[in-house]
């Protein structure tokens, strides 16, 4: 594409492309007209990008389409050789890809490192998915290989347990399951083990992967899946005949590898299907001895044992055995389907030779002689039939100990009482307490990014006062004679549970973010929620809060709300999309805290908006029982109401619909003002309190120059800045009206030191009578 040298080319190209962002057609069509000659597919000489490029990133499907119906081409590519159709698959813009495809798009161009699209196509998400469906639909190579050697499917599978679907796709059309790196050599078995995704290393080896293959360092693929801990993929590879007992460059074997991280299930399964563990490695280690170092006990536990069978051939563990076994277990699906087509009746059973045929025209890893043993095995009787299923548990050819079921975590036994009985014992919700680090301090050696700057409002008191403010901001001069306060901190939950909207504002103002969350992952929106202060709530909101975040017991801000019983900000995130049947970590919802919080208000809102009544939390308490629980008599008759019209549940749990939707009917919420929506950008909105009219001093030439440049002229800033501006303080008006509405909010215990929300009211209420009682 031609780039811009001239100065008039390049004063013309940044005016289109400044135009093409404010979506100025009328400029543009003028400049394409009486401008350069094809100035529509000019590059930017500094950040090379071009009309097209800019719309296509920027997911402006109408400007995109203006812009290739004036002449702009649909292969233009910048300065990185990345054309439009590259910048709006990396972005997952799918209108804009589907508006560049229409206009012929070529989708085999690759860029200046080799990169065809469909290495920008490589992402998690569903319109990612769908920009490559488009692609490969309109003839994308998916062998295409970057210049640094890196095939497109090994890319993919880096990242394999993101994008199973999508590798699968690339596997569908036609992408070398045997593709490598020319640098290392590594394979694309290797970089799905290294992810961890056993199904499209499944996959891979079904259509063909060698199990087997080295990289340049002589890592096999079990090596990654070892470290890595992920047992599914060493299982997978094993029944597809991997040699485990391979020793890279460093003397290590995968067994060393999953000792140094402690998967003590990885160095079991590795050594029984015959990667020795005793050898040591370069320096002189053992897996054991790794394990000892790292004081992983587990897999030092496991070690010790391997170490002493190791090679010794048991009952029902021969070799064979266990690598037919092996390969049993990843052919399940394909071996059941093939033997009850002999069962039409569904008995479970199937005449020996059919058997013998169809596992050995599967090729399985077996000798005829061993397999007519197996099923004599399972024919006792000698009625010429096998039981199938029993057959594929294998807990009659194979030691229970290399059974799958053997690296699966023991479950305990009950316990029974005097009597044989089962004895029911308390109910214990394991309940892991996740919390987060502050976090490092900020640039200058300010504390970590959650406590801000607290806003200190200071002034002559023998002039000024809340009641007497200063009429002018240069009115007050206090600044000039009096100290200024010390620098204090405030945690930015905290200025959210005070109402500190000063410091809250100049902290956005900085750019800190509005979801930043303490170490127990609770954000300012739950904060505020929880202490009732509908204000700060509705700034929060309006300033893009996340309204469905999570903390780090899966609490919403709606679960807060409710559990505070405080039913306009209820209403407030319900309207803004609070979503109304989200699950905490034991299975409450939002009406189940109304509820407990005992405000019939609220359950009554919610119940008419649609929430489920038909659920259970862990404990398999139905919102009902946690009614009657709590014993409130006008919060038990409206659920036991809206209960009785509902028909009975389908189940014994009552759960029909997913968790955690979001409505009656499962479906999304719409998004509200605040949240962050698919593939768009939110911004920060910073308030300034008067708009400053500048004024240019330049000449009429001189404008003009820059209005070609993109009006990027240089400006004097000719405002007066206090050195401390007035802070406006409520009023002592302001300040008992405030008074008299928590009031009405709270009741009339509010300015007392005995002052409970209402859920630990309740609670006390609730101690209080079965104190009583006892």
């Amino acid at each position: 594409m031609p780039k811009a040298v001239s100065r008039l080319e390049i004063l013309q190209v940044c005016k289109l492309l400044q135009c093409v962002r404010d979506q100025d057609k009328r400029q543009i069509q003028k400049l394409t007209t009486s401008g350069v000659p094809h100035l529509i597919n000019y590059n930017d000489p500094e950040e090379g990008n071009t009309a097209l490029s800019i719309a296509a990133a920027s997911n402006d499907e109408e400007m995109m389409e203006f812009l290739l119906e004036i002449g702009a081409h649909p292969d233009v590519m910048d300065l990185k050789g990345r054309t439009a159709a590259m910048r709006a698959a990396e972005f997952g813009n799918i209108g804009c890809l589907e508006k560049l495809l229409e206009a012929g798009a070529n989708m085999t161009v690759v860029d200046l490192e080799g990169k065809g699209i469909i290495f920008y196509c490589i992402s998690s998400t569903q319109r990612h998915a769908k920009c490559l469906e488009l692609a490969l639909t309109h003839g994308a190579d998916v062998k295409n290989i970057a210049k640094d050697g890196s095939p497109v499917f090994y890319m993919a599978c880096e990242t394999a347990t993101e994008n199973e679907d999508m590798c699968l796709t690339l596997l569908e059309k036609g992408a070398d399951p045997n593709c490598k790196v020319d640098k290392s050599n590594r394979t694309a078995l290797m970089a799905a083990a290294m992810s961890g995704s056993a199904k499209v290393a499944k996959a891979i080896l079904e259509a063909g992967g060698d199990v087997n293959a080295l990289d340049a360092r002589k890592n096999h693929a079990a090596h990654f899946a070892a470290k890595g801990g992920h047992f599914e993929v060493l299982a997978c590879m094993g029944g597809y005949g991997a040699h485990f007992d391979q020793v890279n460059m460093d003397g290590n074997t995968p067994i060393h590898m999953a000792a140094m991280r402690g998967h003590a299930m990885c160095c079991k399964y590795l050594s029984q299907r015959g990667c020795n563990p005793k050898p040591k490695n370069n320096e002189g280690n053992t897996a054991r001895t790794i394990a000892k170092d790292e004081g992983h006990k587990e897999a030092m536990k496991e070690l010790r044992k391997a170490e002493k069978t190791f090679g010794k051939v048991g009952k029902n563990n021969d070799p064979w055995a266990l690598q037919f076994y092996d390969w049993v277990i990843q052919q399940q699906e394909m071996l059941l389907n093939r033997l009850k087509e002999f069962d039409p009746d569904s008995m479970g059973t199937v005449p020996t030779h059919d058997f013998m045929d169809t596992v050995m025209g599967m090729q399985a890893p077996v000798e005829e002689d061993e397999l007519k043993k197996l099923a004599a095995l399972h024919d006792k009787s000698r009625e010429g039939k096998i039981d199938y299923n029993d057959f594929i548990a294998a807990k009659k050819w194979i030691h229970k100990n290399f059974l799958m079921a053997a690296f699966e975590g023991k479950k305990k036994k009950k316990k029974k009482g005097k009597k044989g009985g089962k004895k029911k014992g308390k109910f214990k919700l394991v309940m892991p307490i996740c919390t987060q680090d502050e976090g490092p301090r900020t640039l200058g050696g300010g504390p970590p990014e959650m406590y801000i700057p607290r806003h200190i409002h200071f002034t002559d008191t023998g002039r000024f006062d809340r009641d007497h403010p200063p009429t002018h901001p240069l009115q007050d001069d206090s600044a000039w004679y009096l100290q200024f306060p010390d620098r204090a901190y405030v945690n930015i939950n905290e200025a959210a549970k005070i109402g500190d909207f000063d410091s809250l504002k100049s902290a956005l103002a900085r750019g800190v973010s509005i979801d930043t969350r303490d170490r127990f992952y609770k954000t300012p929106l739950m904060v505020a929620c929880a202490a009732g202060h509908i204000e700060m709530v509705k700034y929060l909101v309006e300033n893009g809060a996340t309204i469905n975040a999570r903390d780090n017991f899966k609490w919403t801000p709606l679960h807060h709300a409710c559990h505070a019983g405080q039913f306009d900000i209820v209403q407030f995130l319900v309207e803004h999309g609070g979503e109304i049947d989200a699950t905490t970590m034991n299975g409450g919802t939002p009406l189940t805290r109304a509820i407990e919080s005992s405000r019939d208000t609220v359950v009554q809102y919610l119940i008419d908006k649609g929430a489920k009544i038909q659920t259970e939390n862990k404990k398999g308490m139905t919102p009902l029982e946690i009614a009657q629980s709590w014993a409130d008599p006008r919060v038990y008759d409206i659920v036991q109401r809206k209960w009785d019209t509902l028909p009975p549940p389908s189940d014994k749990k009552g759960k029909k619909g997913a968790k955690g939707s979001g409505g009656p009917k499962g479906k999304r919420p719409a998004s509200a003002p605040g949240e962050k929506k698919e593939g768009e950008a939110q911004n920060l909105p910073v308030k300034m309190s008067e708009e400053v009219i500048q004024t240019h001093r330049k000449g009429s030439i001189l404008r003009a120059a820059s209005a070609l440049a993109g009006g990027m002229d240089e400006r004097e800033d000719i405002t007066y800045t206090p050195r401390k501006a007035w802070t406006k303080q409520p009023t002592t008006k302001d300040l008992i009206r405030e008074k008299e509405i928590k009031r009405e909010r709270f009741g009339w215990e509010v300015d007392f030191a005995d002052f409970q929300m209402p859920f630990q009211k309740n609670v006390t209420k609730r101690l209080e009578l079965m104190d009583d009682d006892e």
